[in-house]
């Protein structure tokens, strides 16, 4: 305390890059201290898991959005550089700080980093407390009757169903700045934007940041929540909320989007019960994470310990590259390079041809992913490939095989989606203006046949 100044609290910002329902900062404005918002910059800590080329695109604007936001309020957004621990300390020798407040994380990497912190602060007398700000219920509080984790969605989701979902607390008007300010990294000496500059198919689609995610809320409840169930799928259209990033970089917590459809209900109750769902899907993500904190590296199943993946960098190159022959996991692909993002159902697509038609590793798939998501998510990423793979919990069977051209049909009858993202298809062979489009790499049935025989050799694997 210095006459009439508080000592300042540092909230620690890292993927919950908002304003409003944050759970830390709410924290430091109720008992009173001056806020110093601080966010470091340490991709090193991630483990194997530094944020990919689309996540950093996106991060840089996440956080000039937010920076730009806390000016607006009387506060300013310090940034460092890691290491955190040695950035923290001193920060808090520069500016007397009494409390570090932050949001909880929970990949493995980050929850030995916080730990260790935590007992790091506390030791030299500085208050240290953590809040849930990305998730509906912390991972330890739902267990079956038996006191296990679950492993099974369904049962998770009606678990969840009994459980209070808590309150949101808006956005605080101005934040109690610090006496003196301390130093401070301009967001363009963290070098996160792409050189050279790739990314203007983001640009065209996106808005990072936290204005951002309440639009893009909004849109999804008043123009494609009600039709969410029959549309979500639909390729050609815009059917579902494209919150993912803004979730996942905190722009927006889970808690505001829940009761944001709850208040929708009334008259829609099958819309917003199917798309609370898919909520609940993102919880159980991070729910296995959690309490499989080695899952991003290996499958559940133990038996896919022995599964023969092949290794082919040709055919994993065209998968990367939209040139697999096959029309529909080719506009996935594409759509993925130019935007970021493709829809949950061309995930499910693209990810069962390279595991299934392919014989590719999950792993690499998903290291793919990580680079050029930008909702690239560690406890997502990793269920949704050991779902598509059949290795992980309440995973798809290894032998639903998705025929590509039977998917199209489905989900995209007029090839609007494919010759959106695939226009040579329009051309005529012989005509100038690109490359052709290839043959396919691998034949459906011969692939079928192929991998339901890799699938029962692990089964006759005497080690499992």
């Amino acid at each position: 305390m210095t006459g009439k100044w508080k000592a300042p609290a540092l909230v620690w910002f890292r993927q919950d890059l908002r304003l409003a329902d944050n759970p830390a900062l709410t924290a430091a404005i109720e008992r009173g201290y001056p806020v110093i918002p601080v966010y470091i910059w340490a991709p090193e800590e991630e483990g194997d898991w530094p944020p990919g080329a689309a996540s950093k695109w996106w991060l840089s604007r996440s956080l000039a959005n937010f920076s730009a936001a806390l000016e607006k309020r009387g506060s300013r957004l310090i940034v460092r550089r890691g290491p955190t621990a040695e950035s923290l300390s001193r920060l808090i020798a520069e500016t007397g700080a009494a409390a570090v407040f932050w949001n909880r994380r929970y990949e493995p990497a980050a929850v030995a980093r916080d730990s260790s912190l935590s007992s790091r602060l506390r030791e030299r007398g500085v208050l240290a407390e953590s809040f849930n700000g990305s998730l509906l219920f912390e991972p330890w509080t739902i267990r079956n009757q038996s006191g296990q984790p679950f492993r099974v969605f369904t049962a998770f989701w009606r678990a969840c169903l009994v459980m209070p979902v808590g309150s949101c607390v808006g956005a605080p008007q101005r934040l109690l700045p610090p006496e003196r300010w301390p130093d401070s990294l301009e967001l363009a000496h963290l070098r996160l934007d792409p050189v050279p500059d790739w990314a203007a198919g983001f640009r065209e689609i996106w808005q990072p940041g936290e204005s951002g995610a309440r639009r893009q809320l909004r849109r999804f409840l008043e123009e494609a929540l009600t039709s969410y169930p029959a549309n979500r799928d639909r390729l050609w259209l815009a059917g579902t909320s494209r919150l993912s990033p803004h979730l996942h970089f905190g722009e927006i917590g889970p808690r505001q989007v829940w009761r944001a459809a709850i208040e929708r209900m009334n008259g829609h109750a099958e819309a917003c019960h199917s798309y609370l769902r898919q909520i609940a899907w993102r919880e159980f993500a991070y729910y296995l994470l959690y309490h499989h904190p080695e899952s991003p590296h290996n499958p559940l199943r133990k038996e896919f310990y022995a599964f023969p993946w092949q290794k082919d960098s040709e055919r994993f190159n065209a998968w990367k590259r939209g040139r697999t022959g096959y029309p529909l996991v080719d506009a996935g692909m594409r759509e993925l390079w130019h935007t970021g993002w493709m829809p949950n159902r061309m995930r499910m697509v693209v990810a069962s041809f390279l595991v299934k038609h392919l014989l590719i590793d999950w792993r690499q798939g998903a290291a793919w992913f990580w680079d050029t998501l930008v909702d690239a998510d560690l406890a997502n990423n990793t269920l949704g490939w050991q779902w598509t793979a059949g290795c992980g919990a309440d995973a798809a069977p290894y032998f639903r095989i998705f025929n590509p051209s039977v998917q199209a049909s489905k989900f995209d009858p007029h090839g609007e989606y494919v010759h959106r993202w695939v226009p040579e298809l329009d051309r005529p062979p012989d005509m100038k203006g690109g490359p052709a489009y290839p043959r396919p790499i691998v034949e459906h049935a011969l692939a079928r046949r192929r991998a339901l025989a890799a699938f029962a050799s692990t089964r006759k694997d005497p080690r499992f």
